[in-house]
This record gives C-alpha cells, sequence and structure tokens, in this order.
C-alpha cells in the first residue's frame, strides 16, 4: 500500500542554456529552453516537496548573481506567478503546510527557493553537504546553503524510505549526492521523478551522462542512469527527466494531477 495521495509537477522557471549542458559530449552549440520544475506529493502523512526552484530575489537582481561569464546565456526567467508559494496559495495552501522538503541536489535552480520553507523539515544527503563545502562552484550560491543549513535539515544517507510509497534513490555522478525519487500512486504506475540524474529523455534512451558532471564522474552518471532504468522496467514506472520541455508538455497542467 501507498500513502500517496497526488502528485502535481510544478513548472519554477526556464533556463537557456547549451544543449551540451545536459547531454555530456552532445549537442555543441545547440541552444535549448529548459523548464526548471519542482514537485508537490500529498500523502497521508503529510505533503513533501521535491526540488524548491530558484531564489526569486536573486532572479530579479539577476546583474548582481548572474554574470554573463558564468551564465553566458543570461539568468533564469521566473515570474511571480511561478514561485511555488503562488501556486500553493492557488490551492489554499500555504509555505508553512509543507511538511518535507527534499532536495534533489544543491544547484542553484533547486534549492534557492529554500527561504520560504524553513519551517519543514529538509532532507539532504551527507555527500552532497560534504561535497559543495570541499568544490563551491557558480551553479551554487553560498547564501542559499547557509540558508538550508540554518533550517531543519535533516541529514540521509543513501537510499531510503521518505514514506509508503515514496522511496529516495541515490544517483550520483551529476553532484556526488544527488538523489532520485519513487512514487508509487495509489492507482496509475508508478513515477520516478529522476531530477538531473537524467535532464531529458534523450540522457534516458541513449545512456548519455549529464553535462555537468562532478569531479567528471561521467561513469557514475551513466551508471545511475542505467540503475532508474532497470527499476523502472521492474516496477512498470515511469521516468520523468527534469529539464526537458517537450516531455513538460506532455504532463498534466497544474493545477491537475496525478493519483
Amino acid at each position: 500500500m501507498t500513502d500517496v495521495l497526488s502528485v502535481r509537477p510544478l513548472l519554477t522557471g526556464t533556463q537557456k542554456y547549451d544543449k551540451s549542458w545536459s547531454t555530456h559530449n552532445n549537442g555543441f552549440g545547440t541552444i535549448i529552453t529548459a523548464p526548471i520544475l519542482a514537485y508537490l506529493i500529498e500523502t497521508k502523512n503529510g505533503r513533501i516537496l521535491y526540488d524548491v526552484g530558484c531564489d526569486y530575489n536573486k532572479v530579479i537582481k539577476s546583474e548582481t548573481y548572474f554574470q554573463s561569464n558564468d551564465f553566458p546565456y543570461g539568468p533564469p526567467q521566473m515570474t511571480q506567478e511561478q514561485r511555488i508559494p503562488s501556486y500553493l496559495d492557488r490551492l489554499g495552501i500555504r509555505p508553512s503546510d509543507i511538511d518535507l522538503i527534499f532536495i534533489g541536489h544543491l544547484h542553484y535552480d533547486h534549492v534557492g527557493g529554500i527561504g520560504d520553507f524553513l519551517n519543514s523539515d529538509i532532507h539532504i544527503q551527507k555527500k552532497e553537504i560534504l561535497s559543495v563545502r570541499d568544490n563551491m562552484t557558480p551553479v551554487y550560491f553560498s547564501d542559499d546553503i547557509s540558508r538550508l543549513t540554518s533550517g531543519k535539515m535533516i541529514i540521509m544517507d543513501g537510499d531510503y524510505n521518505v514514506t509508503d510509497g515514496v522511496q529516495a534513490i541515490s544517483t550520483p555522478g551529476h553532484t556526488a549526492g544527488h538523489m532520485s525519487l519513487h512514487i508509487e500512486l495509489p492507482k496509475g504506475k508508478p513515477i520516478i521523478i529522476c531530477g538531473d540524474a537524467a535532464d531529458l529523455e534523450e540522457n534516458i534512451k541513449e545512456e548519455i551522462a549529464p553535462g555537468l558532471c562532478w569531479n567528471d564522474q561521467y561513469q557514475t552518471a551513466i551508471s545511475s542512469i542505467q540503475n532508474l532504468k532497470e527499476i523502472s522496467k521492474r516496477e512498470h514506472a515511469y521516468l520523468w527527466p527534469s529539464h526537458d520541455f517537450n516531455f513538460f508538455h506532455k504532463l498534466k497542467s497544474f493545477p491537475d494531477f496525478y493519483n
């Protein structure tokens, strides 16, 4: 049995970049626009958010935070309506009604919005925290990490059950402690939120590593994709890539949901 009641994908912004950033050694010179997604998972034991999108305050002050040499294709695009609290408001929910924040990894487009949810429990992998402390790069912001660590952070290590029907899956490669999430629905087929283990459907089908991997761990990233595909085959589960607009347009639109 599963405790899951519903899953809603949330479009929290977009980002332009060279496709090779998503597909290692493939797509150089092709500029794509990628969705920045989060997911609201309602369960009998409370509400879970997988990722929290960008920090809206950084986006509106992009000249300060997104310098051209680090972000050659410009800052992320994000509207007030795409902030997660705006989505929650449309459902009659407040940020304080979110019980658990599940952070897939610590890049700015996945953890930046954490300041809205510091009263929630925050799950993060030990390897992810340790690796960021050792190797801050332009895709991390130190104040995002500071806000995270000032909240109700719960350090996890490897695979674990979040609640009945929600399983955390370790998928390192893109980052040291990257995590995906297996969700068993009460009616439909299970869903695996890949996170940035697979930006695009192409990553999954062709077993191509993400373009940016921690310490050049491209083979580790491919092994993580293969693991997700094995789980998908065994569990008859859908694999949801994280930055694929063609795929996102096939999903149900908010406020519709999967159950």
